[in-house]
């Protein structure tokens, strides 16, 4: 007759097994009134379970594949960190602290490229509305000079007819 264990029972067994020290995997299986070959089937099917998580686990936690947003948040839970404390952490979230310096400088540059990038626009603004400016004063000073220029064309007209009328 087939019989179903709970899924405790079997958590259960696994870390007496894993825990046994000296003794021989058939003396826990005899112990917890089991056959080998279920004791053996259960850790097979718990090894493979722990190295389909871990290489989840470690395909989530490359730091290339992080977001901005779990970047950012990464940093927030690492600020204040130094030393073994920072290792610790990152050793849990599967990272090194020079990623995260490299993150905070990348967000830095960004902020900064942002800034620069508004005092750009705000002094290219300034430039071009200075260049309009000068545009037109250099047209209103264009117009004076051609206006002086024909006066002293007729200016010079107007003497040489008088003189003409003179004689």
């Amino acid at each position: 007759m087939y019989k179903t264990y709970s899924f405790a029972f079997k958590e259960q067994a696994l870390v007496k097994v894993y825990s046994r020290g000296e003794r021989t995997i058939e003396s826990v299986a005899d112990e917890l009134n089991l056959k080998v070959a279920t004791l053996k089937i259960w850790m097979k099917r718990k090894m493979k379970l722990d190295r389909s998580e871990q290489i989840v686990e470690t395909k989530e936690k490359r730091p290339q594949d992080w977001r901005v947003e779990e970047q950012l948040l990464a940093l927030q839970e690492s600020f204040g960190l130094t030393g073994e404390a920072l290792n610790a952490w990152c050793r849990e979230k599967g990272l090194f602290p020079h990623h995260l310096t490299a993150w905070r400088n990348a967000f830095c540059a960004e902020q900064k490229t942002g800034v620069e990038a508004r005092e750009n626009k705000s002094g290219i603004r300034e430039l071009k509305d200075e260049n309009d400016q000068l545009k037109r004063e250099l047209r209103r000073k264009e117009k004076a000079l051609a206006e002086a220029a024909a006066l002293l064309v007729l200016q010079k007209k107007f003497r040489a007819l008088w003189e003409d009328e003179e004689k």
